[in-house]
């Protein structure tokens, strides 16, 4: 669990998460890794179309259509290793150290899970290349990543800002706690401001956690404010992040929590749909 892994298409958000992965892996001191998966629905390795035509097709026929398929394959291989070529020089030119490549054949799930044990940080663009590109679009496949691979997952914008303020959504539930002991523990965040929001009432108790939380991070050395703000979770951490000039919002995956709630089902397409800076969920 070393490596920065960063996926690569021919997506709009391809050179942002190219930027974001050579930003993580200096901020971790971690090796980068540049992924690109070829679908293997769209690009079969090998086809057996003896069933597709039907009867009175000559052998010939199913021979060029074969032939074809395994061309279609090659060029795509090539694009994808092309992709992957000009992504190592960007992120080189963006102070990545000798990234790595990794060119896979299969599903992107799939491919992501085998080599997840090599996985310290996943970057991956909010819109892939299937996708539709609108304000408000979400790569079909972030859902099923998020929800599979139990490794930090950075999902990045389309435009590529340089991170100088982090907003950590907050509820002072076990998940949020041990989102805050890994912000503390790791250098991902060194340099940058911390602001800590948590919605809800301003009772003794959330102040109480709230203190918690900011002691945490301020005791390894991160700039950190922090406060309490009542409403609706996703509305006020819009606001938040609006008034604050926020360049990335971090939030722990999963749980039962008002916050977590957002990341489960259609509230976390919601979610990330809604958010116009980079999400970096935590598990």
């Amino acid at each position: 669990m070393t490596h920065v892994m960063a996926c690569i298409d021919n997506s709009q958000s391809s050179l942002a998460v190219c930027d974001y992965a050579a930003w993580a892996s200096q901020q971790l001191n971690a090796p980068l890794t540049l992924l690109h998966v070829l679908d293997k629905e769209k690009y079969p390795a090998s086809a057996d179309l003896s069933g597709n035509i039907g009867l009175g097709s000559r052998e010939h026929l199913l021979e060029e259509l074969a032939t074809l398929d395994a061309q279609r394959a090659k060029l795509a291989l090539e694009q994808g290793q092309h992709m992957l070529e000009k992504a190592r020089e960007r992120t080189v030119i963006s102070g990545a150290i000798a990234p790595d490549m990794k060119q896979r054949h299969g599903h992107l799930v799939e491919s992501l899970s085998d080599l997840q044990d090599d996985i310290r940080l996943l970057v991956i663009g909010r819109v892939g290349e299937d996708s539709k590109h609108n304000a408000h679009s979400l790569g079909s496949q972030i859902e099923a990543v998020v929800r599979t691979i139990h490794r930090p997952i950075l999902i990045t914008t389309s435009q590529f800002k340089k991170t100088e303020k982090v907003m950590l959504a907050f509820d002072g539930s076990p998940t949020a706690n041990k989102t805050v002991q890994m912000l503390a523990a790791s250098p991902l965040c060194e340099g940058l401001t911390i602001h800590i929001v948590m919605v809800g009432a301003d009772s003794q108790d959330n102040q109480s956690e709230l203190e918690n939380a900011r002691s945490a991070l301020a005791s390894s050395g991160l700039m950190v404010q922090a406060e309490i703000r009542p409403g609706e979770v996703e509305t006020v951490l819009h606001a938040y992040q609006a008034e604050h000039a926020i360049d990335l919002l971090v939030m722990g995956a999963y749980g039962h929590s008002r916050i977590r709630q957002f990341l489960v089902g259609s509230t976390t397409t919601t979610m990330l749909r809604t958010a116009t800076i980079p999400v970096l969920l935590l598990r």
